[in-house]
């Protein structure tokens, strides 16, 4: 259990020290400091309450009337204080919390966006990147509890430190065995909590966080992907899907409950004997006279404020196995993107930057180097002219495309291709991007084009009337749901007259197309003066292409003449 809870601190540290010694340290640490200060404050204020209220009750006892109200006078008197000070402490935390989450979040972000780690996640081209699930919900989710969590525990022990150290002389004074029995007591209930619960709490909790992020996805990916399950008529099998899933989380659910529930118990007995023992220990020496009535209500407070202070595991040790069970998914997470490129398969094929796109004795596997695809593939594409390549399904067509992307890099040989933003690829599936049309146009470049330029494009692909039937450039849809197969495709297109990169690659980007629609494009991207490689299934794509590329099931390959 040490080893365990050394690992979890381990990873909390890799993961916090990048914001703690940061370029945002500076600010960080101040607004902690504040934080602390605002503590301290309220911690001595609490002692002071706490002697106050055991003075209003000896006042009452006595019947001393001008004690009575002068203590009340400054009870209200520090009042006045403590509440302002305590909600600044609040709003201060909660800040700097929100601080934390920011610069975090943006650093999850640029990683996960850098060197295609959110592709190899999804593809899962190493075992490593397979083991990451559900990345959307480690981002938006772990990294909110990640930060919230941790100021809250390292506030709280600060807190507990303080109050132990408060009141604990408060305690000294009024019953010195009461301190040793605390001190003793709270040690046995936190040893016992943390040998017999930790370790099945912290690995049923890291289940549940898994679990329950597969059963979102699952729904999620029925609201993605809803029309072509109604057209399957697939709702059974998804009901069905969901429903195990879910039972997943139910089964993990009740093994947790039969933990907590022991758990429960043994806290609940364990939390109410400081509620009685001070008047148990102190009652002798006040029938004896020896001291006030408001000494046990002094006492008791604070003997629970230590107490509770001391049993700072058992108390939250449900809440601690899971912001455990968060930090080691959150640290796997980082620790992939912070080295994506030594997560995948080893780099063997070389890519050289050039101005111009040729492949020299490329083999091409596939990711995990079961498979070969292509074997020893040399050509090069004339500039301003196009080369199809066909073949039967599962040849490696579209991994060719995914090698001279770098998107996969197992196999030999070199590929030497223009930089990346002079080559521009359009999937089989357009990507829709969340914003307005003239977005939609200009991505992923952040070029300014009048209107007039927008709407030749437009013209150009046989959309003259969309930004009229949508409300204009400026106008935000759902892209994806509003335009068909065929009018996103041909929206890629203008994205590519726009661009106007010197290297253009294609997936069956016109699949969706008649012949008629097809041939205008190809038509268009020809008076481009582009160079173009194609992957296309239909024989009259030949007619565009200078030359063609046939790819055979056996790795072997030959280039013939287009028409």
């Amino acid at each position: 259990m040490d080893r365990l809870n050394f690992k979890v601190f381990q990873q909390f540290w890799v993961i916090a020290k990048t914001y703690w010694q940061g370029d945002q340290k500076w600010q960080a640490r101040g607004l902690l400091l504040a934080v602390v200060v605002c503590l301290l404050a309220y911690t001595g204020l609490s002692v002071l309450l706490n002697n106050k209220r055991g003075v209003l009750i000896s006042a009452l006892s006595a019947q001393d009337e001008p004690r009575f109200w002068q203590t009340v006078l400054i009870f209200i008197g520090v009042l006045v204080i403590y509440a302002p000070l305590l909600s600044g402490y609040q709003y201060l935390r909660d800040r700097l919390s929100l601080n934390w989450r920011l610069w975090l979040t943006e650093r999850f972000v640029d990683n996960y966006c850098a060197n295609r780690a959110y592709y190899q996640l999804q593809a899962g081209l190493s075992e490593t990147a397979a083991a990451i699930d559900n990345p959307d919900q480690r981002i938006a989710e772990d990294v909110r509890s990640f930060t919230q969590e941790s100021l809250t525990f390292l506030l709280i022990l600060v807190e507990s430190v303080l109050s132990v150290v408060a009141f604990s002389g408060v305690l000294w004074g009024i019953s010195r065995s009461l301190v040793l029995f605390l001190v003793l007591y709270a040690l046995l209930g936190t040893l016992v909590t943390t040998f017999v619960f930790g370790k099945p709490l912290v690995r049923l909790n890291f289940e549940q966080l898994k679990k329950e992020a597969d059963l979102r996805f699952s729904l999620v990916r029925i609201r993605e992907n809803a029309e072509a399950i109604a057209f399957y008529r697939g709702e059974e099998r998804e009901a069905n899907q969901v429903k195990q899933r879910f039972l997943a989380v139910f089964d993990n659910v009740k093994r947790l409950l039969v933990w907590e529930l022991n758990l429960n118990v043994l806290t609940n007995a364990y939390e109410f004997i400081p509620f009685v023992l001070p008047a148990i220990v102190v009652a002798p020496a006040i029938f004896a006279g020896e001291i006030e009535v408001g000494k046990v209500s002094e006492a008791q407070g604070a003997f629970v404020r230590v107490f509770f202070s001391l049993n700072l595991v058992v108390a939250r040790f449900q809440s601690l196995t899971t912001f455990g069970a968060g930090i080691e998914r959150l640290y796997s997470f980082a620790a992939f993107l912070e080295a994506p490129e030594s997560a995948t398969t080893q780099t063997t094929i070389q890519t050289v930057t050039a101005d111009r796109l040729a492949l020299e004795q490329l083999s091409l596997q596939t990711p995990n180097q079961q498979r070969w695809l292509i074997k020893d593939l040399t050509l090069e594409l004339s500039r301003e002219q196009g080369l199809l390549v066909m073949g039967p399904s599962g040849c490696g067509k579209s991994s060719l495309l995914r090698s001279i992307a770098g998107l996969w890099d197992s196999g030999t040989g070199t590929i030497i291709r223009p930089a990346a933003d002079k080559i521009l690829f359009l999937p089989q599936r357009p990507y829709m991007v969340a914003g307005t049309l003239r977005e939609q146009l200009l991505y992923p470049s952040s070029k300014e084009l009048d209107n007039s330029e927008l709407q030749q494009a437009l013209e150009q692909v046989n959309l003259a009337d969309l930004a009229e039937r949508f409300g204009g450039f400026e106008a935000e849809h759902d892209w994806s749901d509003l335009l068909s197969a065929g009018e996103q495709q041909r929206l890629s297109f203008a994205r590519l007259l726009l661009n106007q990169p010197a290297y253009a690659i294609l997936d069956e980007a016109t699949s969706a197309l008649d012949a008629e629609n097809e041939a205008q494009l190809y038509q268009q991207l020809q008076a481009s003066h582009m160079t173009f490689l194609s992957v296309g299934h239909r024989e009259t794509l030949a007619a565009y292409h200078q030359q063609t590329l046939l790819l055979a099931a056996d790795q072997t390959w030959q280039i013939k003449p287009g028409r």
